[in-house]
């Protein structure tokens, strides 16, 4: 892998670096021949972040073929070659990303001005590829304004606030803190925002749903959308399925995928009063706890004169009785969960409802694995064997 990164394109670099960040601990590195692929996920597997910036981004992007490279550093690392978010524009002139194969060191060069450079040699450990399968296209509820909008509502939510519930019906959209408990209600302080359908610039309602999700995510995310002044997507269904934010220009686009709680009692108790839709009751494994939730997800391996060996990561089908389910996952299971117990954000209360996304390492398809069309609830539910060990 060879690019550079000129001017300004630099700082955009950054900024998408440094939102990655509030997703997770560690950067996911993946050239690609549609672009370099910059991703990162949490530890409790429900929050899932991924930049792709295309070639033309670069003045110049070569990936060698026949050799693939993934690898994972810490991102704190990554965030010190880009320390100086505000002087970057102005004396960095350009950015040299480069593979070190004999030291196996991945170089960030920075040329800036009057012929000074900073070089950081930065190690990484290999990979398998991580990602998440949504499509956007299928979600129910879609809208799109500029970030402006939304950095203007998010500021009236004190930053310790963790999570937000977002409510829609045909013309507007109500934006409050979440308070878990009723009881709490009446200590808490509450907050909620209304914005009219013409405020955005896409405001396009099929179900009259509520969703709760983390804000510290959507706030790395606006930061990014208004250093460059990107229009900022939101995509949504039900509770309990990802909500997807996004952001699209010529040459990079940045999806977020965050978990939603799974049941939100009240607030659909709220909607019910505006006179919308009673969104239909979730199905029991969603009431179920994070056992039963891995039991449920199913994955489906092409039968041939491999099935003998190690099973192949697939692409999770569509969720299907937990009896043929179970017998093929219980020993993935408890290494998941062994996992889980690890590196369970200490941050988060556990007994929320978190519908967690288990985003995984996956190995690229192959002639050998068959993969169906999947919905934007589902998502990647296997874990390379590094990440097991």
């Amino acid at each position: 892998m060879d690019c550079v990164v000129m001017g300004g394109n630099v700082k955009v670099l950054a900024k998408a670096i440094h939102s990655l960040s509030r997703i997770g601990d560690e950067l996911y590195v993946e050239p690609q021949e549609d672009g370099l692929a910059l991703r990162s996920v949490n530890s409790s597997r429900s929050a899932y972040a991924c930049f792709l910036f295309a070639p033309l981004f670069f003045s110049r992007y070569t990936v060698h073929s026949g050799h693939t490279f993934r690898c994972k550093m810490a991102i704190k690392s990554v965030q010190a070659v880009f320390r100086s978010l505000a002087s970057l524009e102005k004396t960095v002139e350009k950015c040299h990303i480069e593979l070190d194969n004999q030291n196996n060191r991945l170089t960030f060069t920075l040329h800036c001005k009057h012929g000074l450079m900073k070089t950081h040699n930065l190690s990484f450990q290999d990979s398998e590829s991580l990602q998440a399968v949504f499509d956007k296209d299928s979600y129910a509820n879609v809208f799109r304004s500029h970030p402006r909008l939304l950095v203007d509502t998010v500021m009236h939510f004190p930053p310790s606030l963790e999570e937000v519930t977002v409510s829609v019906s045909d013309e507007r959209m109500w934006v409050r803190n979440h308070v878990e408990e009723e009881g709490d209600q009446s200590k808490a302080m509450l907050t909620e925002l209304c914005l009219a359908s013409d405020e955005f610039d896409h405001f396009a309602v099929q179900a009259h749903n509520s969703v709760t999700f983390c804000l510290k995510e959507l706030r790395g995310l606006l930061v990014f959308a208004e250093s460059t002044g990107l229009p900022m997507s939101m995509y949504f269904d039900e509770p309990g399925s990802p909500v997807v934010l996004s952001v699209t220009d010529s040459v990079l686009e940045g999806n977020f995928v965050l978990a939603t709680l799974s049941d939100d009692s009240n607030h659909r108790k709220k909607n019910n009063s505006r006179g919308a839709h009673t969104p239909p009751p979730p199905d029991d494994f969603m009431n179920d706890d994070i056992d039963s939730y891995l039991i449920a997800m199913d994955t489906s391996v092409a039968p041939g004169p491999s099935a003998t060996g190690p099973p192949t990561p697939q692409l999770a089908d569509s969720i299907c009785s937990k009896q043929t389910a179970a017998a093929s996952h219980r020993t993935r299971l408890h290494s998941e969960e062994e996992e889980e117990d690890k590196t369970t954000d200490s941050g988060r209360p556990l007994n929320k409802k978190f519908c967690s996304l288990f985003f995984g390492s996956v190995l690229p398809p192959s002639p050998q694995m068959s993969t169906q069309p999947v919905s934007s609830q589902q998502v990647l539910a296997s874990d390379s064997e590094d990440d097991i060990q």
